[in-house]
């Protein structure tokens, strides 16, 4: 199956194989929608299928034609949000930092992972709670999701070892997962720093800074 763009598609299709047609299609993203809805307020373990079925005005028979259990519509939805939004944002690391204003760049990524995570926060909490909990569903989607940033990071170190500006000590892959840390969880909780007096432009631009300045040691370049 082809899309839109060209591109090829995966078939959607309920759990005893049929193909879905644009009826069951659109059931399927209305179920999907109201499972992201319920976990703003429920966490995954609370939320049942009849609460979700409820809210789209269907029976909890309809919803297991599509999902086995509450679990797997989040699986769904944690796997979207990676594919439709990851990407773009690693594309900011692509090229060196001291060649482009980096600093520049930094601010960019981490503006716009804070607004995935202002976004999708009930998803993607959830897929690092069940990570956590070493679900390997969810802890495959998640090291998924942020191999590009881990890879994107990682050339970035080596780079500026390779000229010098960064210590031949430091780890690339474990300055990359440092800093994929850092942003995730800066994202998740900037919210809770405003009761320090800390609003979100200065955790954006404190967080850039920590990401430039690992990426380019001594190379620094930027305001």
């Amino acid at each position: 199956m082809i899309d839109e763009d060209g591109n090829e598609a995966l078939l959607q299709r309920a759990l005893d194989g049929r193909e879905l047609g644009t009826r069951g299609s659109a059931t399927r993203r209305k179920l999907l929608d109201a499972t992201a809805e319920l976990l703003q307020n429920e966490g995954v373990r609370e939320l049942r299928v009849v609460d979700i079925a409820r809210a789209v005005g269907t029976s909890p028979a309809t919803y297991y034609q599509y999902f086995r259990d509450v679990d797997e519509a989040v699986i769904v939805l944690a796997e979207e949000v990676g594919a439709n939004h990851v990407v773009p944002i690693a594309e900011l690391l692509r090229e060196d930092w001291t060649v482009t204003n980096g600093l520049d760049q930094a601010r960019e990524l981490v503006a716009r992972f804070f607004a995935l995570w202002d976004d999708h926060h009930a998803i993607l909490r959830t897929r690092n709670l069940a990570a956590q909990e070493r679900d390997t569903r969810f802890r495959a989607i998640r090291h998924r999701t942020n191999r590009p940033f881990l890879e994107g990071f990682a050339t970035q170190v080596r780079a500026h070892q390779a000229s010098g500006e960064v210590v031949a000590e430091i780890s690339a892959v474990a300055a990359a997962a440092a800093l994929i840390a850092l942003i995730e969880r800066m994202a998740a909780f900037h919210s809770e720093l405003r009761a320090l007096g800390i609003d979100r432009s200065e955790v954006i631009e404190t967080t850039a800074r920590i990401c430039f300045q690992t990426v380019v040691g001594n190379g620094v370049i930027g305001p």
